[in-house]
Order: C-alpha cells, then sequence, then structure tokens
C-alpha cells in the first residue's frame, strides 16, 4: 500500500503543480488573452473533479501509511470541492458582470487556496514517503 499511496500523491502533486505553474502559462502564451481565458474557464471544472477525485482516493489509500497524511489529502478534495462549487462559480459571475475588484479578491482566495493545497500534497507526499 505504501507504494500505491506514494505514486498517488506524486500524481497528485505534480498533477497540480503542473496545472497551477504550467497549464495557464502555455494557454496564454499559444493563444490571446480572451481564447485563453475562455480555455482556463472551460478546463477548471474538469481540473477540479480530478483533484477532488485523486485525493479522495489517495486519501483512502494513504490512511494506511500516515493518518496525517491521509487527513492532508482528504482536506484537500474537500477544499477543492467548495472551490468548485462555490468559489468558481462566484469568480464568473465576477467575471461576467464586469467586477474587477471582486474577480481580483476572489481570484486571489482561489490562488492561496491552491497554493496551500500544493503544499498539503507536497507534505502528504513526504509523509509517505518517511
Amino acid at each position: 500500500m505504501t507504494t500505491l499511496a506514494l505514486l498517488l500523491a506524486a500524481l497528485l502533486f505534480g498533477g497540480m503543480t503542473l496545472f497551477s505553474f504550467g497549464f495557464a502559462a502555455v494557454l496564454f502564451a499559444v493563444y490571446g488573452p480572451d481564447d485563453a481565458r475562455r480555455g482556463i474557464r472551460n478546463t477548471f471544472p474538469h481540473y477540479y473533479l480530478w483533484v477532488i477525485g485523486t485525493a479522495a482516493v489517495t486519501g483512502a489509500v494513504a490512511y494506511t501509511v500516515s493518518t496525517l497524511a491521509a487527513w492532508l489529502l482528504i482536506g484537500i478534495a474537500l477544499s477543492t470541492a467548495y472551490a468548485r462549487q462555490m468559489l468558481m462559480l462566484q469568480i464568473n459571475a465576477a467575471t461576467d458582470a464586469g467586477n474587477a475588484g471582486r474577480f481580483k479578491m476572489l481570484h486571489g482566495l482561489s490562488v492561496v487556496i491552491q497554493l496551500a493545497q500544493i503544499g498539503m500534497a507536497g507534505w502528504a507526499l513526504a509523509l509517505i514517503a518517511a
């Protein structure tokens, strides 16, 4: 179980890191701002589902290795469910309404959550590897 938990945690950490720091940058480099924003907006719901599922499964598998790692991973799944079901809708509504101030505040919150989640995934990965 340790090897499976380790591989799943590495998949989650790597996928979250790549999406956060690589995918958006590539979209904006390859496409114009409007197309890149549309692409990101259409991709996030799928990305969030992937994170929720991967973090939940990894948390269940990791429970036999490290209960702290398991709870960190479940925390990622739950906070991603919030980001997908509530925060993303609020961000999209602010964008659609042209409310730049609210968008910046909500987007900033989503970035803080995402960075915290990447840190939690890395911590869980280290706990499983130890």
